[in-house]
């Protein structure tokens, strides 16, 4: 996964580069023809292709995938799981970010759009903190805590069930594992919620783009 994260870093570093100085990039789409138009068609698709994946990918994630498989999976299977998963998951939702952010703002130039093309590039950009701080902060110490509690589960004889039922049950005469539930839920929570703010603010990109199209 290095690699993915320094070409996300990259492309981030270019998408905010472009959102403030467009015209060192060459973006003279109003005095040109042909080729500006070539390249505004391909900036949209990327756009378009981009920002879809990533509402796309959040939105199985969150309200699909990870539910079907807690409540289907054994539990240390299912954080084991997550654990290779959510790294790709945020990875990959931040570089399509990044580079919707990069084609939006080459086409909406920060000097001269409008209160509402500078709204939706402060939501796009919102979308990609958030899934940064998940992939660099949040995430690590998510994974951290879950193996630090699956040690201590495995030693209880729990985690190859379906479901918390167990766990509640013998946390409530370990205090180790109770405290280890403790700060698990705390940094999830936290976790969950920049994924849920990310997610709200494509949802918020996805209206803007509804009222653009023409069907």
């Amino acid at each position: 996964m290095g690699w993915l994260t320094r070409f996300l870093g990259a492309v981030a570093f270019l998408a905010v580069g472009i959102i403030f100085s467009p015209e060192l990039f060459g973006s003279q789409l109003d005095g040109s023809v042909g080729g500006a138009r070539t390249l505004a068609t391909f900036l949209k698709l990327a756009h378009l292709l981009c920002f879809s994946t990533a509402w796309g990918a959040a939105l199985w994630v969150t309200f699909i995938g990870g539910i079907i498989m807690f409540n289907n999976l054994p539990r240390h299977q299912f954080g084991n799981l997550q654990s290779k998963m959510f790294p790709a998951y945020f990875t990959m939702v931040g570089t399509c970010c990044a580079i919707s952010i990069a084609s939006f703002g080459y086409l909406h130039p920060w000097k001269s759009s409008s209160i509402v093309e500078k709204y939706q590039l402060g939501f796009l950009l919102s979308a990609l903190a958030f899934n940064l701080t998940n992939l660099f902060v949040f995430t690590p110490m998510t994974i951290e805590m879950m193996k630090q509690r699956h040690k201590v589960e495995r030693e209880n004889s729990i985690g190859t069930e379906v479901g918390w039922s167990k766990n509640k049950e013998v946390a409530k005469s370990n205090p180790q594992l109770a405290a280890l539930n403790k700060k698990f839920g705390m940094i999830h929570g936290l976790s969950s919620l920049a994924n849920i703010m990310a997610f709200g603010s494509l949802a918020m990109h996805s209206w803007y783009l509804a009222g653009k199209i023409n069907l």
